[in-house]
């Protein structure tokens, strides 16, 4: 059987491990001490919004915090944050053998590219998580919104593609992930408001000022990225050019059929409102700063992305957090 392990086991690491290891295959999680004594005490709950539900006894599943556990491994799964990756591919490069197949599970665009510099020894594949993964108390992992893993087609993911089929961490291998990424970056765009907002990502969209803000810095984004000849492939129930309007529609329309067709349930909310809360660096260079990177090389400004990523900076470093939807209207949009 293929060994696997998930280098970075937080939320997403845990249930698509989890979810992995239930549906038979062989799963090593590698994570931080805390996460493992919740495991160690109560074993793996895996639960999703349709209703799935998977329980992993303690000792069912392989846990360790020492990245030497990537020793024999021949599929990594890469879900540290991006700020983590030079750090997580210095493991690898120490610990993997060579030729093993390192799948990005990462936010963000630039990853896979540093870490294809970074690890010559090893396959580097693009991957793609397109939900939300909330830790709750006792050993609870939920997956809270709708969509499928997606990767770069590779014959040695097979095995992963037939074990998980049908399961709330299925599979898809993908010939274009570079759009793929773009579009899922795009829809990234909220993690950042969601953080700012304080509250559940039902809440924030349910609230038609959070989505005016988000349509305005994805319909800045798809102004960026048509001037550097980058398509986002459609990653959500709407195509890319379609996003602006209908995220900034009236709240009729969009809490009716919008927060329905994202099958968005009350306990999601984003990986940076998790930082936010544990005081931990975000993700937001990587996100919203990443189309100020990409205007900023096409000789324009992306004003709106670049406010963004100062209002999340500030909160970093002790500023205001909890914005209202008025306030944070008045503040990116004026």
């Amino acid at each position: 059987m293929v060994k696997i392990a998930i280098h970075g086991a937080g939320s997403i690491g845990c249930f698509v491990g989890g979810v992995w290891a239930a549906a038979g295959l062989d799963v090593t999680l590698i994570g931080r001490d805390y996460v493992g004594d919740t495991i160690g005490e109560n074993g793996m709950t895996l639960t999703d919004y349709a209703g799935f539900s998977a329980h992993i006894d303690p000792h069912g599943i392989a846990f360790s915090t020492d990245p030497a556990a990537l020793e024999n491994t021949e599929i990594i799964g890469l879900a540290v944050k991006s700020t983590g990756t030079e750090n997580a591919a210095a493991e690898i490069r120490t610990h993997a053998k060579k030729g093993a197949i390192v799948v990005s599970l990462q936010n963000g665009i630039s990853n896979v590219e540093t870490l294809r510099a970074l690890l010559p020894d090893q396959t580097v594949l693009a991957g793609m998580v397109p939900f939300n993964v909330v830790a709750m108390e006792g050993g609870r992992w939920h997956k809270g919104t709708l969509g499928v893993l997606m990767a770069d087609r590779h014959s040695a993911l097979q095995p992963i593609v037939e074990a998980a089929d049908g399961g709330p961490a299925a599979l898809e291998l993908r010939d274009d992930m570079t759009s793929v990424a773009w579009g899922k970056l795009l829809l990234n765009l909220n993690n950042a408001l969601n953080a700012l907002s304080g509250h559940t990502l039902y809440e924030e969209l349910s609230d038609r000022g959070y989505r005016r803000v988000l349509s305005a810095c994805i319909r800045e984004a798809l102004i960026v990225l048509a001037a550097a000849n980058i398509n986002p492939a459609k990653v959500s129930a709407f195509p890319p050019k379609w996003l602006p309007h209908f995220v900034g529609s009236p709240n009729f329309i969009f809490n009716t059929i919008g927060l329905k067709l994202q099958k968005i349930d009350k306990h999601a909310r984003s990986s940076m409102a998790d930082d936010f809360e544990a005081g931990r660096a975000t993700e937001i260079d990587f996100l919203n700063g990443e189309v100020v990177r990409i205007a900023q090389a096409q000789g324009l400004d992306a004003p709106i992305n670049a406010k963004i990523v100062e209002l999340v900076k500030a909160a970093e470093a002790g500023g205001q957090k909890n914005w209202s939807s008025n306030a944070l209207v008045q503040s990116v949009l004026k």
